[in-house]
């Protein structure tokens, strides 16, 4: 069984935001890899029109997948919830979803709807003359990283970037959640993702974890998740 991770919005370098959980992963005997996603790479001064959007990020996870020869426990992190609903659809060596402080997206959902009433955080920083959505670097450290250690919270300060605005407005063209086994993690001291709303995506996942963790335990508590996934891994099928 192999671990595949997607990121979450407005970051690149996937592989470092899933960095510190190799090792965990290692100990319990799983392996695992981080996906790159086409429309959060680092380009500074790019549109919204250079960059791809979430069927693009999508099938840069299908292809991820095609490159598997053993089953898979799919992992995503917050904006990564839209692209695993998607990509995962009637892929076979796909044994499990997770989803970490994510959405749970209907076939009819975006990633903009599920913020209802309540107003965007104060950390989002909508450009629409180029069309392109970023995140204010200064909010980073207290809404998103604040039970992280400071390398962390430096590094990830350096992996920041913007994504194209269309990425909030599109619908996944499948619901794997709705063919496959999946499990919610909703992390309880989050200050982006309110818990409350987690819970209610939650609802229709097959099974919820829930962690003492901020938005990003990947990060913080490494050992932690690690563990949720090896049992998600060893759920029967």
């Amino acid at each position: 069984m192999k671990v595949v991770f997607v990121h979450g919005a407005l970051v690149f370098d996937g592989a470092w935001w899933w960095h510190r959980m190799v090792e965990p992963l290692a100990a319990l005997g799983l392996r695992s890899r981080a996906v790159e996603l086409p429309s959060c790479v680092a380009s500074p001064g790019a549109s919204g029109e250079d960059l791809g959007d979430m069927y693009e990020d999508a099938d840069a996870v299908r292809a991820a997948l095609d490159e598997e020869d053993e089953p898979v426990v799919l992992v995503g992190h917050s904006y990564g919830g839209m692209v695993i609903t998607d990509a995962a659809a009637g892929h076979g060596n796909v044994e499990h979803l997770v989803y970490v402080t994510s959405v749970m997206p209907e076939r009819d959902e975006t990633l903009a709807s599920f913020g209802g009433s309540r107003e965007p955080g104060p950390w989002m920083d909508p450009r629409p003359e180029d069309g392109m959505m970023g995140v204010k670097a200064e909010f980073l450290p207290a809404a998103f990283m604040q039970d992280c250690d400071e390398a962390a919270v430096a590094e990830a300060l350096e992996r920041l970037t913007r994504q194209p605005l269309a990425v909030f407005g599109q619908t996944p063209r499948a619901v794997a959640w709705r063919e496959k086994p999946s499990t919610y993690v909703v992390c309880a001291e989050d200050r982006a993702t309110p818990p409350e709303a987690q819970r209610e995506f939650a609802r229709r996942a097959d099974s919820v974890v829930e962690l003492p963790t901020g938005h990003h335990p990947m990060l913080s508590r490494p050992e932690l998740l690690a563990r949720v996934l090896a049992e998600a891994d060893a759920t029967p099928k």
